[in-house]
């Protein structure tokens, strides 16, 4: 039986049947892992470029020696192709295309409008919420700083709806003036409006005319004679100015735009983006995306448009520091996704060329710290190889640790580090099936997450090793135990056949300090680093992330279980009844320090129910 073609002469050979039309194709290698995407105006003539024997770049001939299945998507227009494309990329991560990493839904500011008295929050993901939402902020830090500013300017409440459904006098928040508390009445409800369109207009680009009506009010007030409301103005038109002038530099020549800039060294790449909305500059952010090397700055910077815009709103300006090729093809892309004209621009001088050069500079500073950081990574990463007998410095390192309280509700926690710092996406939880490890032994907690970890891995791509740049296999695992801990992993490692990963149990000193770490070896030998040795201060750094993250999902899971058991321990109280307790009560507290009365007037709970309640709480 004669062999199915691969490589060059696969694509060869598939290109005779291929449609001459805009589309999208995607290479796999011989077990079914997707090698890259890419989109074409002619499917055919794009896909035929790749069977040329010469002139391609070093990992794209890489790439074509591992071809063994090609696919296709066809599309009405290239711009549909271009879009298919980017969506395809970020989510299916192909190993050979330039990737946009650490893409995080932005913060925004919401005005939730579901309530007589709007609320002021920040709010991330899918907009279902009825309210008004202001952003893209670059990271939760800014909202949180514009919130905090907002609430002295406008004295919005953020309280959540069932704390001001329970409110019977003002809070805090009210008496050192963040909040005018409609919650008990203190303003009414119509001047509680009055107070959350100006917000509104605030946000909304208005500030002038804002401050323009409270400037008038506080002379008002203060021929009044009225000094306290006068007062209480100043500090509003204070903070409202401290909000605009915390924004850093203003654009006077457009409203809203985003500015991205690129800047590459040493194999790196680092993209500065700035946001621009209503005339005010709601913060940055860098991105490091994963390219090639000797991809030029304008082609990393096209893909990774692409790819940002595949889940971001799309403002009708942006503005690049770079050109970059089809950029009337990305224009009509973005413009059918955005639902309006978007322009892209590389401005060559003027306002806009100054915020592109100061998304620049800060770029370039960005990446002058990565690369330092990188090298002071790699150096640790190299003492912890020679620690431990590896032939390299470890890509991924995994470090377990388990929690429980008392051997109740136990938890496993893995945590991922690589030479870029912790890998918070690949971090894992596990909550316990075995009847000892539910019960807390340690040992047995340890082996069931273990086991169940690698033989996941085994199932998924048959052993260790990965030429991917950041593996799924890790080189280290560390284990957050002494002997017993590490024995269990060794047995789990063996009874798997896991081959090429090291094991090492960390086991903290006689009083737990810091600094007396012990190290425990596959073959039982022990050793301790001095304890001011950086490699020291890594490890300890891994060892606290897993403990942190350990702890926190067994508090989360702790307390899920109370409030679960709490309130579903009372027969007669289902799911509606308890969303409606809570609701009332704002929390399981509140529940438990009612009296019967007050939990009769909750719909659905009769007299006899709420005795019940009542009873099961005292």
């Amino acid at each position: 039986m004669k062999d199915k073609p691969t490589g060059a002469a696969l694509i060869a050979e598939t290109v005779r049947h291929l449609p001459e039309r805009p589309g999208v194709y995607r290479y796999y290698d011989d077990a079914g892992d997707l090698l890259y995407v890419g989109k074409a105006r002619n499917l055919r003539a794009r896909v035929a470029s790749y069977a040329r024997p010469t002139g391609h770049s070093t990992r794209i001939a890489m790439m074509i020696r591992q071809v063994a299945r090609i696919e296709i998507t066809t599309t009405a227009t290239e711009a549909e192709a271009l879009l298919l494309e980017a969506n395809l990329i970020k989510r299916l991560k192909p190993r050979f295309n330039i990737l946009l990493r650490d893409d995080k839904s932005f913060p925004y500011i919401l005005i939730a409008h579901d309530h007589a008295a709007p609320r002021l929050t920040k709010h991330r993901g899918a907009r279902r919420l009825p309210g008004k939402y202001f952003g893209p902020f670059a990271n939760a830090g800014a909202v949180n700083r514009a919130i905090a500013a907002m609430q002295k300017a406008f004295l919005l409440r953020t309280c959540s709806d069932a704390v001001y459904a329970n409110r019977s006098r003002p809070c805090l928040l009210h008496q050192i003036r963040r909040c005018a508390a409609p919650c008990t009445g203190e303003v009414s409800l119509e001047e509680y409006a009055a107070l959350v369109k100006q917000a509104e207009d605030f946000l909304s680009g208005r500030s002038k005319k804002v401050q323009a009506e409270l400037t008038h009010q506080m002379q008002e007030a203060a021929q009044r004679l009225d000094y306290e409301r006068a007062a209480v103005l100043r500090d509003r038109l204070a903070a409202m100015r401290h909000v605009t002038q915390g924004q850093g530099v203003n654009p006077r020549g457009f409203e809203s735009a985003d500015v991205f800039a690129i800047v590459q060294d040493g194999g790196l790449s680092c993209i500065q983006a700035f946001f621009f909305r209503n005339w005010q500059n709601w913060g940055n952010r860098a991105y490091f995306p994963r390219a090639e090397d000797g991809r030029p700055p304008q082609d990393v910077l096209a893909a990774f448009l692409a790819q940002f815009y595949d889940a971001h709103p799309i403002p009708p300006l942006i503005l690049l520091s770079h050109e970059v090729a089809e950029r009337d093809l990305l224009q009509e892309a973005l413009s059918s996704r955005a639902g309006h004209r978007v322009r892209i621009i590389t401005p060559q001088r003027g306002e806009k060329r100054q915020f592109v050069q100061m998304a620049l500079d800060n770029a370039q500073e960005t990446l002058a710290q990565r690369l330092a950081d990188t090298r002071a990574q790699r150096k640790l990463l190299q003492g912890v190889a020679d620690l431990f007998g590896l032939p390299k410095p470890p890509l991924r390192i995994e470090v377990y640790d388990n929690s429980h309280l008392m051997g109740t509700n136990p938890v496993s926690a893995m945590i991922v580090a690589s030479p870029e710092g912790f890998m918070r996406a690949h971090y894992r939880t596990f909550n316990m099936r075995d009847a000892k490890a539910e019960r807390g032994d340690d040992y047995a907690m340890m082996r069931e997450v273990l086991r169940r970890r690698f033989a996941r891995l085994k199932g998924k791509d048959g052993g260790a090793g990965s030429d991917e740049s950041f593996p799924n296999w890790p080189d280290l695992v560390l284990i957050d135990g002494g002997a017993g801990q590490l024995r269990a992993a060794l047995e789990v490692a063996e009874e798997l056949g896991i081959n090429g990963v090291t094991f090492v149990g960390i086991a903290k000193g006689p009083d737990r300090d810091a600094g007396e770490e012990t190290f425990h070896f596959a073959d039982g030998r022990t050793y301790k680093l001095s304890p001011r040795d950086p490699v020291l201060y890594y490890l300890q750094r891994l060892r606290d992330e897993a403990h942190r993250f350990a702890v926190g999902a067994q508090r989360r899971r702790r307390g899920k279980a109370a409030r679960a058991s709490a309130l579903d321990d009372i027969p007669g109280i289902g799911p509606a009844r308890k969303k409606a307790l809570l609701a009332a009560f704002g929390s399981l507290r509140g529940v438990a320090r009612a009296e019967v009365v007050e939990l009769a007037t909750v719909e659905g709970i009769s007299e006899r129910l709420a005795q019940q309640i009542y009873d099961h709480f005292h």
